[in-house]
């Protein structure tokens, strides 16, 4: 209809009505204006996207399917060729992010659950490689276990974010009941850790010369990520990340830094409603830029608009929310949080991820049984 409008507005204008009409077509956008458009429908448990080059998608499942979506929402039979992945609970397929340079080297990541050996002993969150060749997964390598496995549904994190020099982010879960070693470095539990493509670690990690730490943590502290994206001005991580009863947060992710979980945290203990730590600020640990109280909103899947498509909106931080049932729109003043705007309530879906397509489009996964991807038109 708007290409309609614009081509009846472009045979009868004259100058004073050009001017209303490019006013009209640059007004700012707001929940009113927008139009959620079904791009795939009939998905499991959806849980991550991610675009090829060639304007297709991959599409995770936390089940532990990964398929291929067309442009125009076809989805392939779920690939061949993952490795053992632990379903249950918060746990199974996660994050897939493509390689900055696939259009030479093909090559894929994705996270997921990994069990133990011989099937005991728990598990914990991974992260594979792969090359996709001709809709085929091939040289499917695990670069990346957090350690230790532990015997829990919850927690796993993650999301994985490509950082400007073509190393690897990635976000990890506390395990839920492992919460105190989110502050101890000999581990990966509730850490942010950063690695090489291949799975090497980075010579200048912050704790890569440290005897008795983990070498590939880059931040610690943390307590479920779930939502990641680099700044499109600093290059800098920014991370949602889930509180316990309240106590969401929006993080600035610097190397070496110490983000608090458990010890200073906005959030309560369920259902008792008394502190875990000390609100802060406190010397040592950074604050959130952004926290949710009384209630959670669980945020899930971040991203920065960078795109013309949105009048009013370049620059904002959009973040997903299973519990709130929202897409949550957040301006920016500088590394502030100005202002917060909800999108999608009356669509009452527990939004699981949400992207920047190469269209200039956004898009947003719903998660549980019927998941949508749907793209935001104006």
């Amino acid at each position: 209809m708007l290409r309609r409008m614009k081509h009846l507005f472009a045979r009868s204008c004259v100058a004073a009505s050009c001017v209303a009409v490019a006013v009209f077509f640059n007004v700012p956008v707001s929940a009113q204006t927008l139009r959620a458009v079904p791009v795939i429908t009939g998905l499991q448990d959806a849980w991550a996207f991610a675009f090829l080059p060639d304007g297709r998608m991959l599409i995770t499942e936390k089940p532990g399917r990964l398929r291929i979506a067309s442009a125009t929402g076809v989805l392939s039979a779920p690939l061949q060729g993952l490795p053992a992945i632990a379903v249950a609970g918060q746990c199974g397929l996660l994050d897939v992010v493509v390689d900055p340079a696939f259009a030479t080297n093909q090559r894929i990541f994705f996270s997921f659950a990994e069990p133990a050996d011989g099937g005991g002993g728990g598990n914990s969150t991974a992260v594979a490689s792969a090359r996709l060749v001709d809709d085929k997964l091939q040289e499917v390598r695990t670069i990346f276990s957090q350690k230790p496995k532990i015997s829990s549904r919850a927690h796993c994190g993650s999301r994985i974010v490509f950082d400007r020099g073509g190393r690897l982010l990635i976000g990890l879960g506390d395990r839920f009941s492992e919460k105190d070693e989110a502050q101890n470095p000999a581990n990966h539990i509730g850490k942010v850790v950063r690695i090489e493509p291949d799975g090497r670690v980075p010579a200048d990690n912050p704790w890569a010369s440290r005897s008795g730490t983990a070498p590939e943590i880059f931040s610690l502290g943390h307590r479920n990520i779930q939502g990641a994206a680099l700044h499109p001005a600093s290059g800098e991580l920014w991370v949602a990340e889930h509180g316990p009863q309240g106590g969401d947060e929006i993080n600035r992710v610097r190397a070496g830094l110490n983000y608090g979980w458990p010890l200073v945290t906005y959030g309560r203990n369920y259902g008792l409603g008394t502190r875990i730590g000390e609100e802060g600020p406190k010397s040592g640990f950074e604050q959130p830029l952004r926290h949710w109280v009384p209630t959670s909103v669980a945020p899930s899947g971040l991203a920065f608009v960078t795109s013309e498509r949105y009048p009013g909106w370049k620059g904002s931080l959009m973040m997903g929310a299973l519990r709130g049932q929202v897409l949550i729109r957040m301006t920016l003043d500088g590394d502030r949080v100005s202002g917060e705007e909800r999108l999608l309530e009356d669509l009452k879906l527990r939004i699981r991820d949400v992207r920047q397509g190469p269209d200039g489009w956004l898009y947003v996964l719903s998660d549980g049984d019927g998941g949508r991807l749907l793209r935001l038109e104006r």
